[in-house]
């Protein structure tokens, strides 16, 4: 029950304070509006509380503890290599708390309100906002729906102490003897290959053909091949059937290959998609379009059917990733303000953190056949390029797509160590209609991995160097 309710005007309620929301929130204050972000969680969203941040913090320690332990291959003898998992999980928290309280402080300077609680729409320009027993309304002159998304429940495996989401599976306290992950796209396989540098002996069962299947073979084929090198079993077009718990483990049944089968671990780690966080907002209320699996309808300015209402993020259609969100947060601010601003997303990035990384921008080759280019591909070897073997790190390659008539880059993939930093180079070549020839006649710093971009680009232009033209 909830004892009386107080009454505010805004110019921008924002629901939801992840990396879409956040950042909406930023950039609408500074473009002059008053703002009011509501969550009924904590500032930072999924993304730096239990996603993105803590998720490639755990997954920098299991890199750290395994590069120790193969220090050998470089002259390097360190005995007696201990992990303390509590302390690694401190840290990973501490990294977290840092990074949310960064949030809040922007909000501080940025004069904007952070109020928590559950949010419900009453009419087209106002909400109600509960929390406990108490209650609050808010008339707004635009709203953007940011509440991003959960991870999806299936049937058989209901989460509990020993079948885990992402959410779980990033809080616990000891390191696991055994993991079967129910998924083999890129958030099992980043936890997976994290865990078993730790020890845990992890099991993938994938009901496709591959693992990472949004990704070409080439790519995928690396970290592949360093994940059996830890010991992890990769089960594919394998159907998870149902899970039988213990206080002390899981029994997953599943059946691959024509036969029914099944293994037993410590937990089941689930990582089948994620679903968004529209079924408890009242949006049948303002009558707001929604598709059939949740996701709201917006236009290329992020706006509803309902004028005045905005969506983005993991709760509108596309790839669920935090900086999509982050910069459909700053369109729908300057949208807003007057401004005339529209998405546009040929130059996102998609990244695993697995190892070696994979990160890819724009067209793949046969997206760029399927727009009627012809293409020219150039494409180079970490195996071939100074710092990378410095590193002890040559399993890898940059592959660049671009149009064979005017050289223009349409798209690439990069495989291999920071091949999440390297990406960027290209993402901007692509947002700035470059070519090939300006990336070749770009100096890169020598020794850099960043060379490799470059001597990509000239081997789609017959100049390469440092390997044999083709």
């Amino acid at each position: 029950m909830v004892v009386g309710e107080t009454r505010h005007e805004v110019d921008v309620l924002i629901i939801g304070a992840g990396p879409g929301g956040y950042v909406a929130a930023i950039r609408a204050a500074q473009l002059g509006k008053t703002v009011t972000v509501v969550d009924k969680g904590k500032a930072g969203g999924v993304c730096l509380n239990v996603g993105c941040i803590p998720s490639k913090a755990l997954i920098s320690a299991a890199h750290h503890y395994s590069s120790i332990q193969h220090a050998s291959e470089i002259g390097i003898t360190v005995q007696d290599v201990k992990v303390d998992f509590a302390r690694v999980q401190e840290w990973k928290n501490s990294v977290v708390d840092k990074l949310t309280g960064g949030v809040k402080s922007l909000f501080k300077g940025n004069k904007i309100e952070l109020v928590t609680g559950e949010v419900f729409f009453t009419a087209e320009d106002e909400v109600r906002v509960v929390n406990g027993y108490e209650g609050a309304r808010y008339q707004y002159k635009h709203c953007v729906i940011a509440t991003g998304s959960r991870p999806i429940e299936i049937k058989g495996f209901p989460y509990g102490k020993r079948i885990l989401s992402s959410t779980e599976a990033l809080e616990l306290q000891e390191i696991p003897k055994s993991m079967v992950i129910v998924g083999g796209g890129y958030i099992g396989v980043e936890l997976g290959q994290m865990y078993a540098k730790f020890g845990t002996k992890v099991t993938i069962l994938e009901g496709l053909k591959s693992i990472l299947a949004g990704f070409e073979p080439d790519a995928t084929r690396f970290v592949q091949r360093n994940l059996k090198k830890l010991g992890v079993e990769i089960v594919t077009e394998a159907m998870a059937k149902g899970a039988t718990q213990t206080d002390h483990e899981v029994t997953i049944s599943y059946s691959a290959g024509g036969e029914d089968k099944e293994v037993t671990a410590d937990y089941v780690l689930v990582t089948v998609g994620r679903k968004p966080n529209t079924d408890e907002l009242g949006l049948d209320v303002v009558k707001i379009k929604m598709n059939d699996r949740g996701y709201i309808d917006v236009d290329q300015q992020c706006r509803t059917n309902v004028a005045n209402i905005y969506a983005i993020g993991d709760c509108v259609p596309g790839l669920a990733l935090a900086h999509k969100a982050s910069y459909e947060g700053k369109v729908v601010a300057e949208v807003i303000a007057g401004q005339p601003s529209a998405i546009d997303y040929k130059a996102i990035p998609a990244v695993v953190f697995s190892d070696p990384e994979i990160a890819s921008v724009g067209w793949n080759e046969a997206e760029a056949k399927e727009h009627g280019h012809q293409i020219m591909i150039g494409k180079f070897p970490y195996a071939a390029n100074g710092r990378a073997l410095s590193m002890n790190a040559g399993d890898g390659f940059v592959k660049v797509i671009a149009d064979k008539e005017s050289e223009i880059v349409l798209g690439a993939i990069v495989v291999g160590p920071e091949a999440s930093n390297l990406i960027a180079e290209i993402g901007l070549a692509i947002e700035l209609a470059a070519t090939l020839e300006d990336i070749a006649l770009t100096i890169h710093a020598h020794p850099t991995l960043g060379e490799i971009v470059m001597e990509s680009a000239e081997g789609a232009l017959g100049k390469a160097v440092h390997q044999i033209n083709k």
